[in-house]
């Protein structure tokens, strides 16, 4: 399947997923329902939005990551978020936020323009590292 997100609508949306994460403990209550709750999506939304700043996208001021980096640790970090509640025995009491905003996260990085999971690689774009014949 061919992406359709823009690196644009992605960049704008990155940093609403940023701080909507960052915000997550407080809007949705989660104070009192375990430590791990609360910090799994502080620290993922601060990471979402130091990529998003430093990103190679038309929404970032600093264009020095690449883009393809940032969807593949958006697509980790999205499946790490989406199965946090059940890694850390807290699904019991809430897991509706992570699993909603880690598949999302999940979603946009494979499906937004210039994502590796779905965008091939031209055949003349050298693939840098090591060869056969660089090793000896």
């Amino acid at each position: 399947m061919k992406p359709f997100i823009s690196t644009g609508f992605y960049g704008v949306l990155n940093y609403i997923i940023a701080l909507t994460l960052i915000a997550t403990p407080w809007l949705f209550d989660l104070t009192g329902v375990s430590s791990a709750a609360i910090f799994i999506p502080i620290y993922i939304g601060w990471l979402q939005l130091i990529m998003a700043i430093f990103a190679d996208n038309a929404a970032s001021p600093i264009k020095k990551f690449p883009m393809e980096m940032h969807l593949t640790l958006d697509v980790v970090m999205g499946f790490f978020l989406a199965v946090s509640p059940w890694l850390y025995t807290f699904s019991s009491k809430a897991f509706w936020p992570e699993l909603l905003i880690g598949g999302l996260l999940f979603f946009l990085g494979i499906f937004t323009k210039k994502s590796p999971f779905t965008t091939k690689r031209h055949p003349s774009l050298s693939e840098g590292g090591l060869t056969s014949i660089d090793s000896i």
